[in-house]
């Protein structure tokens, strides 16, 4: 178990967090559709209700995204998080916004009104997968950082290595085009999933109608400008690292070469488009098939993962800098130390143990479909 395996191997669990929760932004996505798919107030808290039982489990992956990152990466934690905190202020404010919005929208004394806070929950569904989509965006574009770790030793600016190389603070990914392509695609995606976990979760055939009507919009638009950041990101200039020196040089075509060169990602790829694309179709063409959201939840979770693993691994650089190549960080210049990854390698046994328990609170929670006569004689949101 060399520290190179480390390296790898936590990138790939970083990563796989990443689509986990690429997969539950479902809840956002089905937000973001809260009155076009449901046109009454009894409408609308049945879709609530339904989003509501799972919200946690999108906020606490993402938590845990950040602190996978923060113990095995900390040098892109302290870079990204610190350095773009703009652009994770406001997606994190987005989930705590939406948090309250659950929680407080039918308590007595709410003095803003049911309507207001559902709109806070629309909100978080459209600003919370665009800006981790342009966040995303930036592992293949890059950002405006510089590394200037002689600073341990003291500097001007003290013992700061990372910092910001304009006062955007990570706004300026947002004026990249290719990075609001992939942000639209994010976004579009989460549509897709919410339509599919709408389908799925709620036992209301006119809601399902209007549910299916949306996936096929959202699907096309997701599908245009998907393809088109992933063929353009196949086709172009990488950043690749010089195994022996360490040094970043552009590599044309890298990210195509990376899936070539590591086949095994190519097929999570190729079987993941398989996945999204069978259970979309059959959803849309069958009267009574409710099931969409596993094959495509699977699928997404298959593509988001070879995309993450193939930007990390293969000598590559994962979040290039815009001012100086050298700056890039890689699962190399930016890992912590030997002895912490390889502890955290067999804290990560654990792994398993709370996946189960997911699998079994969601089990719990759906055992029985909501529906109105749940809402009206139920607690609920």
């Amino acid at each position: 178990m060399t520290y190179a395996f480390l390296q790898h191997y936590w990138w790939f669990l970083v990563s796989l967090l990443g689509a986990l929760l690429v997969f539950l932004m479902f809840v956002q996505g089905a937000n973001s559709m809260i009155f076009s798919l449901g046109k009454t107030d009894d409408e609308r808290r049945l879709l609530i209700n339904s989003t509501g039982r799972k919200w946690e489990f999108t906020f606490t992956t993402l938590v845990t995204f950040g602190g996978a990152f923060f113990a095995s990466f900390p040098l892109f934690y302290s870079t990204s998080f610190g350095g773009a905190y703009w652009l994770w202020m406001i997606i994190l404010f987005s989930f705590v916004l939406q948090a309250v919005s659950y929680e407080f929208q039918n308590k007595l004394g709410n003095l803003l009104g049911t309507r207001t806070f559902q709109y806070f929950l629309l909100i978080n569904g459209v600003v919370g997968p665009m800006l981790l989509g342009g966040a995303v965006a930036t592992f293949f574009d890059g950002s405006n950082f510089i590394i200037e770790k002689e600073n341990l030793l003291g500097g001007d600016s003290g013992p700061i290595i990372s910092s910001w190389a304009n006062a955007s603070h990570g706004l300026d990914a947002l004026l990249d085009p290719w990075n609001l392509v992939f942000a639209f695609a994010v976004f579009q995606l989460a549509r897709v999933l919410g339509t599919l976990y709408i389908i799925n979760n709620v036992n209301d055939d006119t809601i399902r109608n209007r549910a299916k009507v949306r996936l096929v919009g959202a699907t096309v638009l997701f599908l245009v400008f998907f393809l088109a950041f992933l063929v353009r990101t196949l086709l172009k200039d990488g950043f690749a690292v010089v195994p022996a020196t360490g040094e970043i040089v552009m590599e044309p075509m890298k990210y195509l070469h990376n899936f070539l060169q590591m086949p095994y990602l190519l097929a999570l790829l190729l079987i993941g488009v398989v996945l999204v694309l069978f259970g979309i179709i059959r959803t849309v063409r069958s009267k009574t098939y409710i099931r969409g959201i596993w094959p495509v939840g699977i699928g997404v979770v298959l593509v988001v993962l070879a995309l993450l693993v193939s930007v990390g691994w293969n000598n590559t650089a994962y979040y290039p800098s815009l001012v100086d190549k050298q700056y890039s960080l890689t699962i190399q210049n930016s890992c912590s130390s030997e002895f912490t990854l390889r502890t955290m390698f067999y804290v990560s046994f654990l792994i398993p143990f709370v996946l189960a328990y997911i699998f079994y609170a969601w089990r719990k929670i759906d055992s029985k479909q909501i529906d109105m006569d749940e809402i009206k004689h139920d607690e609920a949101y």
